[in-house]
């Protein structure tokens, strides 16, 4: 039977447990917040890229944009996260890229995974998949334009070195309160039915607005635009869902903390319980030797 001391001193290490449990749910649901704010800040901002994309896909000579060929290669960008406490968050996001891949019939040779997250990476790992870079998952708001940038950098460079002509955007949307669920974008080629909605889509003015920039310059520069805005929302919804995850994983183990601290309050007292009944035992036993001593 454990002594007193030894239950004291587990009670109160589950109790500094639940201090840091409840420290990092707190952690989680102010940065789900945060990064649900940056998703709804690129409402306006993709709405006002989009609108000059419709100008410039008014026009008759707008260059049509390249479709991919059945000979080049598919890079897959996967977001995943760096820490744990997450559930099932990074292996549901990975098998859900391989089954993609599996049904377009992209060949495993043909195949470029740029994961952002240690984690996801060891997933697809599991899965036979060669992941050929890993990148940081940002900490903060601040730090998803960088990365956005870093994810442009690599797929210019496997565009020029490696042939890559498609590129897939594999990451978790949040779908209310703490659950998610894996979503892919196709980033490159452009959805030609996407571009085709927004160029017969009824103007909201009675005037077009002008510009000065070659329209070659000016159109490339939208859709720069548009793949950075696509990238920026993917990370984001990825990091709000993985907080999402995380507070779950976090209330779960608050629970689980709690039953366990009963648990062993209850057994604490039985052993004090007895303790004292031993105790008293003991002293009975020692009133009634000196007694018998007295009338012997």
């Amino acid at each position: 039977m454990q002594t007193q001391e030894t239950l004291k001193r587990r009670m109160d290490s589950t109790k500094d447990m639940k201090s840091i449990v409840r420290t990092m749910k707190s952690l989680a649901a102010v940065s789900i917040r945060q990064y649900e704010r940056a998703v709804e800040s690129l409402v306006e901002y993709t709405r006002t890229i989009e609108l000059g994309i419709q100008v410039m896909l008014r026009e008759k000579h707008t260059t049509r944009m390249k479709t991919a060929t059945a000979d080049k290669k598919t890079a897959s960008v996967v977001f995943g996260s760096d820490q744990g406490m997450v559930g099932q968050f990074n292996d549901d996001v990975a098998l859900f890229a391989v089954q993609t891949m599996n049904e377009i019939k992209t060949r495993p040779g043909e195949r470029l995974y740029l994961c952002i997250g240690d984690r996801v990476s060891m997933r697809l790992g599991d899965f036979s998949q060669q992941v050929k870079e890993v990148l940081r998952v940002p900490s903060a708001v601040t730090g998803i334009g960088w990365v956005v940038q870093e994810i442009l950098f690599v797929l210019e460079r496997w565009r020029r070195e490696e042939g890559v002509s498609r590129v897939f955007l594999f990451h978790h949307t949040p779908v209310g309160g703490s659950s998610s669920r894996p979503r892919s974008v196709s980033l490159l080629p452009f959805d030609e039915r996407r571009f085709e909605s927004l160029r017969t889509r009824k103007w909201e003015s009675r005037s077009l607005p002008w510009y000065r920039m070659k329209r070659e310059n000016l159109f490339g520069s939208l859709v720069r635009q548009f793949v950075y805005v696509l990238l920026y929302r993917a990370l984001a919804e990825s990091l709000a869902s993985e907080n999402a995850q995380r507070l779950a994983a976090m209330q779960a183990a608050e629970k689980n903390i709690d039953e366990r601290l009963d648990e062993l309050t209850v057994q604490y007292h039985r052993v004090r319980q007895s303790a004292i009944t031993s105790e008293l035992l003991d002293i009975m036993a020692g009133f009634e030797a000196l007694r018998t001593d007295d009338t012997g």
